[in-house]
C-alpha cells in the first residue's frame, strides 16, 4: 500500500506535494519522492524514510515547477531497503516520463519477460513499478511520431496498458512538456481522488489517494476518478478524460475502509468514518446474538483506526466506552513495517495501557483487524498485567485467511493467524478469554449502506479467497510465498543504517525543448 499525489497548478508545487504527502504518511513509511516539472526540466528528490526525514530545506528549494508528483511508499513488491526501488521511476523516453504507482501487479513476471524479448526495454529494480512505467512508455512510444502528443494518443496507450497489465493500480505520472497523466485499474481497487481549485488565473488540479489530501491543501473534491478510466490533465491546465476499458466495474478494496484510509477521508463517495460506524453497529449484533453471556464492563479500542467502530459498538450495546491506550505517534503503524521482530518490538513503544482503566474489569477490547496476531497478543498480555479479570477481542473485520496480492503486505498462509484455526484456538493464541470477528457479509453491507447504494460489490480476497482479477492460482500463491521466506527475500527487508546521504537521490533531469498540445 502506497499513497500518491499529482499536481496541476498556477504556482510553485513544492510545498503542495510535500503537505500531501505528509497527509498520506500512514500509506507508507519506507520511502518517500517528490518529483516537479520545470519546462525542459524533470527535478527528483527521493529517499528512505518518513516524509520529513527525507526533504530538507536545500531539497525543497530544487523542486522548482507548477506541477508535480509525489509518492509515500509501503513496499509489496522488491525490496523495502532498496533506495532504486524509491519512486516515482523516470524514463527518458518518450518525451521523459516519471511514474509513481499505488498497487501491486499480478503479471509483473510476465511483464518484464515481455520488456525484454520484444519490448527491448531494460527494468532495472525488481519493482513492477518500473515494469508499468516501461509498459506505458513502450504504448506512448508505439503511437506517436514526432514531438507532439494529444490527449488521443494518452487515452489509446493507457487502453492498450489495460490489456497487457493485471492486478492493482492507480497511478499518477507526468510527461516532460506536456501534462499529467492519471489512471485506474479497471476493478478501482486502489482509490484515487480529483480535486479542483478555482484561481483567476484559471483551474488547478490534484489527483490524490485520498480525499483528506484536498481537504488539506484547499482543493475541492469533483470526483473519483472511474475504474478503468484515464485523465490527462495538461501544463496549461485543460483537463480530459476518456474510459479506456470496455468492461470496468468498480469493485475497491474493502480493506481500505477496514484499516489503511484516515477517517476523515471519502473514498469513492463512502465516507470512511461512516463505514467504520457501521462495522461496530454489526458488531454490536452479533455479539449480542451469540455472546450474551459475557459479562463486558468496559469497551477500549485499540487506537487509532478502531475508534469509530469501538464507539458504535459500546453505544449499542449500552457499556461504557473509554480509551485505555496512549498511542506514541512518533512510532510507524505496526501492520506495515517490515519484518515480525520490528512489528513485536514496535509495540510497547507505540502503546502504553492506563492501567487504572483495566484493572478489576472484564475488558472488551476493539480492533480493526487481526492479521498476524502478533500485536494482539502483546496488546492482550499488557491489559492483563494492568490486572484486567478477563479479556475479549473483537474484530471489526472478518478472520483473514488468505494472501492478499493487490497491494496489502500479507503474502504468506503461515503468517495469517486466522488460517487453519477456529476462533477459540484464536483466542488461545493470543491469550484471550475470548474472539468475535465481524460476519464478511455484515463488513460488506456496512461499507455499502455509507456508499448509499452506489457500491454492491468489493474486493474481498483476504477474507473469503476470491480474487476479482481472475488470474490468481494456487501455483502463484505459492511462488509468493517461496519468494517472501527465502534467505534473499528476508534480508532485502532489513532495514539499512548508516549515513544518510547514501539513501536519498536527487536528479535534475533535462529534456528536449517540447510544443505544447
Amino acid at each position: 500500500m502506497c499513497g500518491i499525489v499529482g499536481l496541476v497548478a498556477k504556482t510553485p508545487v513544492n510545498q503542495m506535494l510535500y503537505d500531501g504527502l505528509l497527509v498520506l504518511q500512514h500509506r507508507g513509511q519506507d520511502a518517500a519522492g517528490i518529483v516537479t516539472d520545470d519546462g525542459p526540466m524533470f527535478h527528483m528528490h527521493k529517499g528512505q524514510g518518513l516524509v520529513r526525514d527525507v526533504f530538507r530545506t536545500r531539497n525543497m528549494r530544487s523542486l522548482l515547477g507548477n506541477a508535480g508528483i509525489g509518492h509515500v511508499r509501503y513496499p509489496t513488491a522488491g525490496s523495502a531497503s532498496s533506495l532504486a526501488e524509491a519512486q516515482p521511476f523516470y524514463v527518458n523516453s518518450p518525451f521523459g516520463l516519471v511514474l509513481a504507482h499505488n498497487g501491486n501487479l499480478t503479471n509483473d513476471k510476465q511483464l518484464k519477460d515481455e520488456m525484454y524479448r520484444t519490448d527491448l526495454r531494460h527494468i532495472n529494480t525488481n519493482s513492477d513499478s518500473e515494469a508499468l512505467l516501461n509498459v506505458l512508455a513502450h504504448e506512448l512510444s508505439k503511437r506517436t511520431d514526432g514531438p507532439r502528443l494529444t490527449p488521443d494518443i494518452v487515452f489509446d496507450a493507457i487502453t492498450a496498458v489495460h490489456d497487457r497489465v493485471r492486478g492493482a493500480y492507480a497511478v499518477v505520472a507526468l510527461v516532460a512538456g506536456f501534462g499529467l497523466i492519471a489512471f485506474r485499474d479497471p476493478h478501482g481497487i486502489r482509490p484515487l481522488s480529483l480535486g479542483v481549485h478555482e484561481t483567476p488565473e484559471g483551474p488547478e488540479y490534484i489527483v490524490a489517494s485520498e480525499s483528506v489530501v484536498l481537504d488539506t491543501l484547499g482543493f475541492k473534491l469533483m470526483r473519483d476518478v472511474a475504474p478503468g478510466e484515464a485523465l490527462f490533465i495538461s501544463f496549461d491546465g485543460q483537463l480530459s478524460s476518456r474510459q479506456c476499458h470496455q468492461s470496468a466495474q468498480l469493485a475497491p478494496c474493502i480493506f481500505e475502509h477496514v484499516y489503511f484510509a484516515r477517517s476523515d477521508s471519502v473514498i469513492d463517495g463512502i465516507s470512511v468514518h461512516e463505514a467504520r460506524l457501521n462495522m461496530g453497529k454489526h458488531l454490536a449484533k452479533k455479539i449480542k446474538a451469540i455472546s450474551p453471556e459475557l459479562e463486558i464492563d468496559v469497551v477500549i479500542p485499540i487506537p487509532d483506526t478502531s475508534r469509530d467502530s469501538a464507539l458504535e459498538l459500546a453505544n449499542d450495546l449500552k457499556i461504557p466506552y473509554r480509551e485505555g491506550f496512549i498511542k506514541n505517534r512518533y512510532i510507524g503503524r505496526t501492520f506495515i513495517m517490515p519484518g515480525q521482530a520490528s512489528r513485536k518490538k514496535s509495540v510497547r513503544q507505540k502503546l502504553n495501557p492506563i492501567a487504572v482503566e483495566f484493572r478489576g474489569k472484564n475488558v472488551l477490547l476493539v480492533d480493526d483487524s487481526i492479521v498476524r496476531g502478533t500485536t494482539s497478543k502483546e496488546i492482550v498480555q499488557m491489559v492483563r498485567d494492568c490486572g484486567a479479570k478477563k479479556v475479549y477481542l473483537a474484530s471489526a473485520a472478518p478472520p483473514v485467511k488468505f494472501p492478499h496480492v493487490y497491494g496489502i503486505d500479507m503474502p504468506t498462509r503461515a503468517e495469517l493467524i486466522a488460517t487453519g484455526r477456529s476462533d477459540a484456538q484464536i483466542a488461545a493464541e493470543i491469550g484471550a478469554d475470548a474472539v468475535i470477528y465481524q460476519e464478511l457479509d455484515a463488513l460488506i453491507v456496512a461499507c455499502r449502506d455509507a456508499s448509499h447504494g452506489l457500491i454492491t460489490e468489493f474486493e474481498t480476497s483476504c477474507f473469503d479467497g476470491k480474487y476479482i482479477t481472475g488470474d490468481i492460482t494456487d501455483e502463484y500463491l505459492d511462488e509468493l510465498e517461496a519468494k517472501r521466506l527465502s534467505p534473499l527475500s528476508a534480508k532485502s527487508k532489513e532495514s539499512k543504517e548508516g549515513d544518510p546521504d547514501s539513501r536519498v537521490l536527487d536528479m535534475n533531469i533535462g529534456v528536449a525543448e517540447q510544443n505544447l498540445i
